[in-house]
């Protein structure tokens, strides 16, 4: 039996008047989802349990079977996990993203707005440069930087401050950061690093050239998400079967190694739209053929366009999606079992809504349909898959991890 878990991040969203009052799934041209979904087991699930942030750590975390009131500990620790870091017992870790800001010249750093979250999708090259000078300044013994990916890093503290509000800055595009900045416990101190870190960056030659190419700059550090180290069950001494974590972004790479499944990196995986669909699919047939049974295979470009307000992206990440992933694998999966009489299973969902209108996250259910080969074709089928389409069959799962032991079949 092979398993396979197609996750496209922030997916599900709300009817948008461009699309003719549609989703994004629902106004999107993808052929192999609709068609899996008149066979499939659909409906809807939450995936994100009441009070706990509606964030990808704990939505992803829940999917894969793991409850996160139970073992989610905070976003930037999974990271840190997925960067090789050795994360002590007693270590606080934040997420420290390089986040473009509009601060006039000599203005207060509380004054500034937040213009972009991703200094413009900024290179994983040139953000090393950047957070290396950060060390240079800023590090000291039981407090380092860590360089990650693109915009997203880390900040590892020896007993830090846990007992902070932090905001998340893709929740506050486009708007001023001064009632959003650190609060609680030696926030002061949050705060100063972020304004030092500033001064830091204004005249960096990475920014330099940027700015001379019309690029969003990295004007400042952003810390949020703290957390410390989780234990998460092995995967396969659970569930007795070889598993794999495809994704480009830390926090799934981290999941993964927490749970013991082979993390697979795939050139050209970038994280945004313009990433390597196609290389994904490659990578999750080759883990098949190598022998794995579960294939978790993570896809952050859907959520990306809506904490960016780009609806056409969108659009365009879901098609790519079911065209250069779905439809690959599926192929694989059919092809194996007419050649070798083995089985599959197939779930396609998002992990939380990501929507349009807000361009943040949403804790809503989303929509899921469940393809398992030796039923062929279920009652709760629908006849293409969108938010609304799945809310029809009345089926409701109340948790990601329910969800998952009905596609595992350990329920």
């Amino acid at each position: 039996m092979k398993f396979f878990i197609l996750l496209g991040d922030g997916m599900a969203d709300l009817p948008i008047s461009e699309l003719k009052k549609k989703t994004p799934l629902g106004y999107a041209h993808k052929p192999n989802m609709d068609k899996l979904a008149t066979k499939s087991f659909c409906g809807m699930v939450k995936t994100i349990p009441d009070g706990m942030e509606p964030g990808s750590g704990p939505a992803n975390m829940a999917v894969m079977g793991y409850d996160p009131g139970e073992f989610y500990t905070g976003r930037s620790p999974l990271e840190a996990v997925s960067l090789g870091l050795d994360v002590k017992s007693d270590d606080m870790v934040y997420r420290c993203n390089l986040v473009s800001l509009t601060l006039a010249h000599g203005a207060p750093y509380e004054s500034a707005k937040m213009l972009d979250y991703s200094s413009g999708e900024i290179t994983t090259e040139e953000s090393r440069q950047l957070i290396q000078s950060i060390e240079e300044r800023l590090g000291k013994e039981g407090m380092h930087f860590f360089p990650g990916r693109s915009y997203r890093h880390c900040l590892v503290w020896k007993n830090g401050p846990a007992e902070l509000s932090l905001t998340p800055p893709h929740d506050i595009s486009g708007k001023p950061i001064a009632t959003h900045l650190p609060k609680g416990d030696r926030a002061d101190d949050i705060l100063e690093m972020m304004k030092i870190s500033e001064e830091v960056l204004r005249d960096h030659p990475v920014n330099v050239a940027r700015r001379e190419k019309g690029l969003h700059t990295a004007d400042s550090i952003w810390l949020w998400g703290q957390g410390t180290k989780p234990a998460l069950p092995l995967f396969e001494e659970q569930y007795g079967l070889r598993g794999a974590m495809i994704s480009a972004v830390d926090l799934l790479f981290g999941l993964g190694r927490c749970s013991g499944l082979e993390p697979v990196e795939v050139p050209g995986a970038t994280g945004n739209l313009h990433t390597n669909f196609s290389g994904k699919a490659t990578a999750a047939i080759s883990m098949f053929e190598s022998g794995y049974d579960y294939v978790y295979l993570h896809v952050e470009a859907p959520d990306e366009c809506g904490h960016q307000g780009d609806t056409k992206g969108k659009v365009a990440a879901i098609e790519s999606i079911d065209q250069l992933i779905l439809a690959p694998v599926l192929g694989y999966l059919e092809r194996n079992q007419q050649l070798n009489g083995e089985d599959y299973h197939v779930m396609v969902l998002p992990d939380h809504p990501t929507p349009i209108s807000i361009r943040t996250h949403a804790d809503t259910p989303v929509p899921f349909m469940l393809y398992k080969s030796e039923e062929r074709i279920h009652e709760k089928a629908i006849p293409m898959y969108s938010e609304e389409a799945a809310a029809t069959t009345g089926v409701f799962i109340e948790s990601g991890p329910k969800l998952f032991k009905l596609f595992i079949d350990k329920e």
